[in-house]
């Protein structure tokens, strides 16, 4: 086997510095009082002030509820928009119907529309419907994903058919051989797929500020933002809840690593 030479091992050691580095800054900040968060040269040792800046969040945002509200909403949203997407690519993959690629082109192309765009438009129709200030307001808007969609159909197109057909001849239907065959055959995709709603619900900021009105409803990424006054702001609570923020995300990233990997590769190679 080759070994490395100094210079890659150099190169590797400063890009692992620099993957790291921002990291451990954050979470030894966290951990010191405000003013000693930017002093030069940096505190790069544990403080003292942890608990201190961790009751400071619970007593300004209601750091608990804060969290609980993010957890219900990513963890419906993403569920909920993994099943729209398996049935979604399940039907453009397996099924014939009229227009199918007509209307899969003009999913497609609502990818290519800023979500800015979307706002005002989302924000009436939430309004009409009056969810305004609620849970379905923050998650009814992300259930349906054209690229959930777009990566469900593209895995599925290469399942052979006299496999599905196999299965129908023995009598199941088609929730049957989607749940029995389907999924199974798909899980690191659909793992890589809900990691990836996951993520996006958990750190979406710009829809729920505008949505949410009461601080009571507000999910991590909003309330964070209220830490920010007009003549001060406790830096250590920011990084602290930035870094609360980061720990569930980089979890799962952790638990699902294989899969997620895995799923990636099978969908881009995938016919």
């Amino acid at each position: 086997m080759k070994s490395r030479g100094p210079l890659l091992t150099l190169l590797l050691a400063g890009a692992f510095a620099l993957c790291v580095g921002p990291f451990y800054w954050l979470a030894m900040a966290a951990t010191q009082e405000d003013k000693d968060v930017f002093s030069w040269p940096p505190k790069l040792l544990p403080g003292g002030h942890f608990l201190e800046n961790l009751r400071g969040l619970e007593e300004s945002i209601g750091l608990t509820r804060v969290l609980v509200n993010t957890l219900v909403v990513s963890s419906v949203q993403t569920l909920g928009a993994v099943i729209v997407s398996v049935l979604a690519g399940y039907a453009f993959a397996k099924f014939e119907f009229r227009g199918r690629n007509l209307f899969f082109v003009l999913l497609l192309s609502t990818l290519v529309i800023p979500d800015t765009v979307m706002l005002i438009p989302v924000f009436q129709m939430m309004m009409d419907l009056g969810l305004i200030d609620s849970y379905q307001s923050i998650i009814l808007p992300g259930l349906v994903t054209p690229f959930g969609i777009f990566l469900m159909r593209q895995a599925l197109r290469s399942m052979p058919d006299e496999l599905l057909d196999a299965a129908r001849v023995d009598g199941a239907g088609e929730l049957r051989v989607l749940w029995r065959i389907v999924i199974p055959v798909n899980r690191p995709i659909i793992a890589a797929l809900g990691l990836f709603v996951f993520l996006g619900s958990w750190n979406q900021f710009v829809w729920p500020l505008i949505a949410l009105r009461s601080p009571e409803m507000y999910t991590l990424p909003v309330a964070t933002a209220t830490l920010q006054g007009l003549s001060t702001t406790n830096y250590a609570q920011v990084l602290l809840a930035a870094g609360i923020a980061a720990i569930p995300v980089m979890a799962l990233f952790l638990v699902l690593q294989r899969q997620f990997i895995s799923g990636l590769l099978a969908g881009a190679t995938k016919e």
